[in-house]
């Protein structure tokens, strides 16, 4: 017997203790993880720590699924169970684009680490922590060693199109990729107070490893924009100073380098993952390690940057709820919302900048002069950095916005963002604000799988609209108030609109033949004198118009009867008050 507990006392001491490395640490620090490994990785973590969930969030492009990983101390992985307790949620997704997969391989350690370092631990005691593992599931199933032609490792990695060529972080608004929708549903679930998306930069040389792009403080109710620059920047920039990898805003410069001119910030319009947040009350940021770095300094300035930003958020929680709360009572009582930006050229903060001397020298390809940073002659200089933008277009609030049930594309994307939606119990005819678009321009070559409408020019003109019972009302009394008013608005940068979803309302589906109307028209002169005044002074003005028959027999036309009312006219409804007759 003494023999039998002996032996099993030495094949206890001698088995191997678990491997817990990740497919990075256990490759040569140029090498990421393959989405299999990624995964399989974290089945490993949720099997041995209760601490850890991983889930499927939903559906890709590519038929599989999205992932989620939760971890709470408690094992608690229910949005609505987190919320309760109080606690806030940092979101970090990682591997939009799949050829930039820092932020994968340093989730995977920091997820590890947060269950087995006692120091870490600590910092999840009033934080859950969500993470979505690889979101471009699709691009990083698309491998390859030479689509990001100007990086610095690692040896293989994803494409940053997805199944379907869609560059993702474009896609939020128009949430044509599954990905998307997913992803919609997941944020609007976990509603969370900060959200990181990790990337890696092109652009300008310089000395750091890291860059930030945090949510453009302009488009900030105060107190979320006070909280952010007098508390969150400055702990997570001020500690990744001291681990020695200092940070400097996103390089965006206009002029051949970055200190000619200074940096601008970057306004991220809501088809962008920060924009979209944004219009949520969530801070957002976007961390951008620089491509010419070695790989493995890449992924520990985002692990760094990971781990010091939920540092900061445990120690910062009340501050960051009541902001936020603060925030969200601001959006319920706000009337006038703005729609696009432009940058102040007049407003500039001055940043210490560690760059590289530009310089010139003659191609080897053309002969003909070409810039180079020089990284023999590294500098640290003052530099202006424009951050403050100023809105062009604003528009007032309504209080709903009524929908025709036919648009269920757009339905269809209100609802996946959290949208409270009712239904009118009736056929009703409502004397409402009504759009009719009067000028726009469109691209001329596909974006993203669009032709995007800018530069919009609207006519408002108030007049009864029939509504079918069962057409939609969303009211602007709710959390997505901000959200249904970038959407709904066809002159905001991103709307419904510019993206193309009501395009059909832009072509005539009647018209005439002019030999038979120009005695209709004729006829409609006569009858009315004051219509001939108008076209005759239109004349006067305007020589052009004058020596043209079809241009003056249009114009009658669309003054006539004749002339479809719908043609040009915006479905949604702006409603500004009043009893509606809803389910």
């Amino acid at each position: 017997m003494l023999s039998f507990l002996l032996s099993a006392l030495l094949l206890t001491s001698a088995a191997p203790k678990t491997d817990w490395r990740t497919p990075y640490e256990l490759g040569n620090g140029n090498t990421t993880t393959t989405h299999a490994a990624c995964i399989a990785y974290y089945q490993r973590l949720d099997a041995a720590y209760p601490e850890i969930t991983l889930r499927e969030a939903g559906t890709t492009d590519s038929g599989r699924p999205l992932h989620e990983v939760v971890i709470s101390l408690d094992g608690d992985a229910d949005p609505a169970s987190v919320r309760a307790k109080g606690r806030q949620v940092v979101f970090i997704q990682n591997g939009i684009h799949p050829g930039e997969p820092e932020g994968i391989d340093a989730a995977m350690m920091l997820a590890r680490d947060y269950v087995q370092q006692p120091k870490l631990r600590r910092q999840l005691t009033d934080i859950t922590l969500v993470i979505i593992p690889i979101y471009n599931v699709d691009g990083s199933l698309n491998r390859n060693s030479t689509t990001r032609a100007n990086q610095n490792g690692p040896e293989s990695y994803g494409f940053r199109g997805n199944a379907r060529n869609l560059d993702l972080n474009r896609d939020y608004i128009k949430q044509d990729s599954r990905n998307a929708r997913a992803f919609a549903q997941l944020f609007q679930r976990w509603q969370p107070d900060v959200f990181v998306d990790t990337h890696t930069s092109d652009g300008a040389d310089y000395q750091y490893t890291m860059t930030l792009i945090a949510t453009q403080q302009s488009k900030l109710h105060p107190a979320l924009r006070s909280y952010l620059n007098g508390q969150l920047l400055p702990a997570v920039y001020g500690g990744m100073a001291k681990r020695k990898t200092p940070m400097t805003p996103y390089v965006d410069f206009e002029g051949r380098t970055p200190d000619a001119r200074g940096l601008t910030g970057f306004m991220e319009s809501p088809r962008y993952s920060t924009g979209y947040t944004t219009l949520f009350n969530t801070i957002g940021f976007v961390t951008e390690t620089h491509m010419l770095k070695a790989y493995a300094p890449r992924v520990k300035a985002q692990y760094d940057f990971l781990e010091l930003l939920v540092q900061a958020v445990a120690q910062q929680k009340d501050a960051l709820a009541q902001a936020r709360a603060a925030a969200q009572q601001q959006t319920a009582i706000q009337t006038t919302f703005p729609l696009a930006w432009k940058l102040d050229t007049t407003a500039a903060d001055k940043v210490t900048f560690l760059g590289y001397e530009g310089k010139l020298k003659p191609s080897d390809i053309s002969g003909q002069p070409r810039l180079y940073y020089d990284r023999k002659a590294p500098y640290s200089r003052q530099i202006p950095y424009y951050n403050t933008f100023q809105p062009t277009v604003q528009v007032q609030r309504p209080a709903a916005y009524l929908i025709p049930q036919a648009w269920s594309e757009v339905l269809e994307r209100l609802r996946l963002s959290g949208v409270q939606l009712r239904r009118l119990r009736q056929d009703t005819t409502l004397t409402a604000d009504v759009y009719y678009v009067q000028d726009y321009k469109t691209g001329q070559r596909p974006y993203e799988g669009h032709y995007v409408h800018t530069a919009v020019e609207l006519r408002t003109a108030p007049q009864p609209v029939a509504f079918l019972k069962g057409d939609y009302v969303a009211v602007l009394n709710q959390p997505a108030a901000r959200y249904l008013i970038e959407t709904l608005e066809p002159q905001a940068t991103d709307s419904f609109f510019a993206w193309g979803f009501f395009d059909s309302v832009l072509q005539q589906k009647e018209y005439f033949s002019d030999y038979v109307f120009e005695d209709v028209a004729a006829d409609l002169l006569r009858r009315d004198p004051a219509l001939r005044e108008r076209l005759e002074k239109l004349k006067q003005q305007n020589p052009a118009f004058a020596a043209s028959g079809a241009a003056q027999l249009d114009w009658v036309y669309r003054q006539s009867p004749n002339y479809e009312k719908t043609h040009l006219r915006y479905p949604v409804v702006r409603w500004m008050g009043g009893a509606l007759p809803v389910e």
